[in-house]
């Protein structure tokens, strides 16, 4: 595998989005963190299962005039383009889950290194009776009814207590004080809330570093979930991969823990063993904050506290947000998604599934599209069971759309048009009813239907949209002229 990027840093990846025609906006009219820097965005790039209107695969944009931080900078909307997540990879927007999971196979693990490292320029340390975190760092509230400001992609990293194996994941934080986060892990589904759980056992804090803006590499491959990557598997060496160069590490300052070098800012604390936050403790509004499927999340009242020792960070730093239900999300989710179901259809039933694309309707979670092959009469139902194993390789995943080879995957149009001149309703339709998904799907829930007995049971559904094999023939395309429109349109790119 080829060395993909040079992009090592957050800066770095602005810098070449600046040389790209339309790929980066920059304000200095002065925005409010609170609400109104999301309000715009939402406009300008979201995309994803924001509420429309929205652009879809819209510019990334800096705010250069922060209302109460004169220092620092936010930037917004980097990942929320899967062409754009491409150039930084350095591959075609198609070639995205391949490539992950290429990575994924081969990893490099990540170095620490002795320093001095960026994310270090200037510290911050709560001892101080200045620190304040709601000063220190411009986290946004996504909208009015949001419980506080909040940290969306903060990389999360801690170590098991037992096995002494680290590991780092993105989890919704909460500013609730000058020294005080609440995060919410949500039970079973990453590896740092198993680490919290085994802390508490032992009656142990759980040292954990959040360092905010980073490469895209590191937001992107850190996303990866069971059973793809186990617990004690570290997704930094899946970035390292795409890099063919370690992840590099420093020593925090006041914790035993390991942060990201090249962030922007880094936050040392510790996560508080028995300790629970209701999250809207503060506003009072019943909503966390905004989440992937489209709709605001309901306040927890079981998130963990996080016990902030101290913020390090580059000299006029520049905080990293997303909006939750953005494109921005779908990407970060779904290439991972892809990968991870190409790695398991690939080892089972390999050339039958030529590519997958976690749809951004689903949040990049609860949607796959698989292009199938049938060369032979015996692959006839083989698209099926790749569909079972995607269902596998993605436990959350609630749909699977089956596609012939002709068909292009990343064109909704195309699929529904498949959906509409390839599929019977009560022939390719196949559901597999009670199966555990994902709770933030409102759908999921006993006050919807009486068939699902607990948050988060749906009925998966497979739509094969595939021709049989014994029809292919019948249902071929049109067959166009195969010329390069180049000779009459010079700067037509396909």
């Amino acid at each position: 595998m080829n060395n993909r990027t040079d992009i090592l840093s957050l800066r770095d990846a602005l810098a070449v989005l600046k040389e790209q025609p339309g790929q980066l906006v920059e304000t200095d009219v002065e925005v409010d963190p609170a609400a109104e820097l999301s309000g715009v965005y939402r406009y300008i790039g979201a995309g994803g299962t924001v509420k429309r209107p929205t652009r879809v695969d819209g510019p990334a944009m800096i705010f250069n005039n922060v209302k109460g931080h004169p220092d620092a900078r936010v930037a917004i909307g980097v990942l929320a383009s899967r062409a754009r997540v491409a150039k930084l990879f350095g591959c075609k927007k198609e070639e995205l889950g391949h490539l992950v999971q290429e990575c994924a196979a081969n990893p490099i693990m990540p170095a620490v290194t002795a320093g001095p490292a960026p994310c270090q320029e200037v510290v911050h340390l709560a001892s101080d009776p200045d620190f304040d975190l709601f000063k220190l760092v411009p986290a946004p509230t996504n909208t009015p009814v949001d419980a506080g400001p909040y940290i969306t992609l903060g990389m999360c990293y801690a170590t098991h207590p037992d096995t002494g194996l680290s590991d780092v994941t993105i989890h919704r934080m909460c500013i609730q004080s000058r020294d005080e986060l609440s995060i919410f892990l949500q039970p079973g589904s990453r590896h740092i809330g198993a680490m919290a759980e085994r802390a508490t056992e032992l009656n142990q804090p759980l040292p954990i570093s959040v360092s905010i803006g980073v490469d895209p590499a590191i937001e992107i491959l850190s996303c990866f979930e069971p059973p793809t990557t186990p617990l004690g598997f570290n997704e930094l060496s899946i970035a390292g991969a795409l890099r063919q160069r370690p992840v590099e590490l420093v020593p925090c300052k006041t914790i035993q823990e390991n942060a990201i070098a090249n962030a922007e800012y880094v936050i040392e604390g510790e996560i508080i063993p028995g300790v629970k936050v209701v999250e809207d403790q503060n506003s009072h509004t019943g909503w966390a904050m905004p989440e992937f499927p489209g709709y605001n999340g309901h306040a927890s009242h079981e998130c963990w506290l996080l016990k902030v020792k101290a913020v390090t960070h580059r000299k006029h730093p520049i905080m990293q947000t997303c909006i939750g239900p953005s494109e921005e999300h779908v990407n970060m989710a779904g290439i991972p998604t892809e990968a991870s179901i190409l790695g398991m259809i690939d080892k089972a039933l390999p050339g039958k599934v030529l590519n997958c694309y976690a749809h951004r309707s689903g949040g990049g979670k609860y949607t796959a599209i698989l292009q199938c092959r049938k060369v032979v009469h015996t692959d006839e139902g083989k698209q099926r069971q790749a569909a079972l194993l995607a269902f596998s390789a993605f436990p959350e995943l609630k749909n699977v759309i089956l596609v012939d080879e002709d068909v292009d995957i990343f064109d909704t149009d195309d699929v529904l048009w498949a959906m509409n001149t390839r599929f019977q309703g009560d022939r390719d339709i196949i559901t597999i009813p009670g199966v555990r998904c994902h709770p933030l799907d409102p759908s999921s829930n006993p006050d919807y239907t009486d068939s699902i007995r607990d948050i988060g049971i749906s009925t998966k559904i497979i739509f094969d949209c595939t021709v049989p094999f014994e029809l292919k023939e019948r249902f071929g395309r049109a067959p166009f002229l195969e010329v390069d429109p180049r000779k009459w349109v010079p700067d037509y790119e396909g």
